[in-house]
C-alpha cells in the first residue's frame, strides 16, 4: 500500500510541474522545443481530456476492442506456442528443422509482418490478430521448449521406471516441472502480444486504441494523444503486476525457488 501511494504522489508531483511549466511558460522555446517535449497542452488539460474520455466511454469502448483481439490472441498464441514447443522438445529433426524456422522468424519485428496481414487479410481485426498471434506464438515456443528440457533428467528416468510414460509421463513429470520457466515466457509473450495490438491498431486499423491514437494525431489533439498513452501504461503495468507477477510468485514459491517472506 505504501508503495501505491508513493508512486501515485511522484505522478501527481510530475503532473503539477508539468501544469506549472505549461501556464508559467517557464522554459522559452529556444531552450525547450515544442517538437521534442510539447509543454501544451498541460499536465491538468490532459487529466480532464483523459477523465472526460472515460465518462464519454470513448477510451473504454477503444479499451474494450484492444482488449479484445489481446486476449483472443493470446489465447490462440498460448495453444499453439505450447503445441509446438513441445514438438521441437520431442524430436531432434523437428527442433533442427522446424526450431531453426522459429528462432529466425521471432527475431523479426511483429509489425514488419503488416503489410502482408493487410494483403492477406485486409485491414482491421484480422491483420491486428495475425500479428499479435504470429509474435506472441513464437515467443511461447521458444521459451516452454527450453522449459522442458530444463526438466531434470533424472526425473523423467525415476518416473519410467516407476511405469509412467507417454501422455502421463508429461502430465505428471514434464509439464509441472517447466512450469516456472513457461510462466516467465507467457509473461514475455504478453508484453510482446500488446505491443502488437497497438502498432497494428496504428497503422492497420481495427478500432482500438491504437486507431484513436492515430485518430489524435492527425487532428492534432495532443491531450488525446496523451490521455490514450496514459490508459495503455495503466493497463500494461495492471496485466503484468496484478497477473503474471503474482502468478509467477505464487509458482516460485510453489516450487521452493522463493521464499515465503520475500
Amino acid at each position: 500500500m505504501i508503495t501505491v501511494l508513493r508512486r501515485i504522489t511522484f505522478i501527481l508531483i510530475l503532473v503539477m510541474i508539468w501544469e506549472a511549466i505549461s501556464k508559467l511558460g517557464l522554459f522559452p522555446a529556444f531552450l525547450w522545443p515544442p517538437f521534442i517535449v510539447p509543454v501544451e497542452p498541460g499536465g491538468v488539460t490532459i487529466m480532464k481530456t483523459f477523465v472526460n474520455g472515460l465518462m464519454s466511454g470513448q477510451l473504454i469502448n477503444a479499451t474494450l476492442v484492444s482488449l479484445q483481439s489481446l486476449l483472443l490472441g493470446f489465447v490462440i498464441s498460448v495453444v499453439v506456442g505450447l503445441v509446438l514447443g513441445f514438438l521441437i522438445y520431442s524430436s531432434k529433426w523437428i527442433e533442427d528443422t522446424l526450431g531453426f524456422v522459429v528462432t529466425a522468424l521471432q527475431s523479426v519485428p511483429n509489425i514488419v509482418w503488416l503489410p502482408l496481414a493487410i494483403l492477406w487479410f485486409g485491414l482491421g481485426f484480422s491483420s491486428v490478430l495475425f500479428i499479435v498471434v504470429l509474435g506472441a506464438a513464437l515467443s511461447i515456443t521458444i521459451t516452454s521448449s527450453s522449459g522442458f528440457k530444463s526438466v531434470p533428467p533424472i526425473q523423467i528416468r525415476a518416473a519410467r521406471t516407476m511405469g509412467a510414460s507417454g501422455f502421463q509421463l508429461f502430465r505428471t513429470i514434464i509439464f509441472p516441472s517447466s512450469v516456472p520457466h513457461i510462466i516467465s515466457g507467457l509473461r514475455l509473450a504478453w508484453a510482446l502480444a500488446w505491443r502488437a495490438v497497438l502498432a497494428g491498431e496504428l497503422l492497420g486499423g481495427g478500432g482500438g486504441l491504437g486507431t484513436l491514437l492515430d485518430m489524435g494525431r492527425s487532428i492534432q489533439a495532443m491531450d488525446l494523444v496523451f490521455s490514450i498513452m496514459i490508459i495503455i501504461g495503466i493497463i500494461g503495468t495492471l496485466i503484468d503486476h496484478v497477473v503474471f507477477l503474482q502468478l509467477e510468485k505464487a509458482v516460485l514459491k510453489r516450487w521452493g525457488l522463493q521464499s515465503n517472506t520475500a
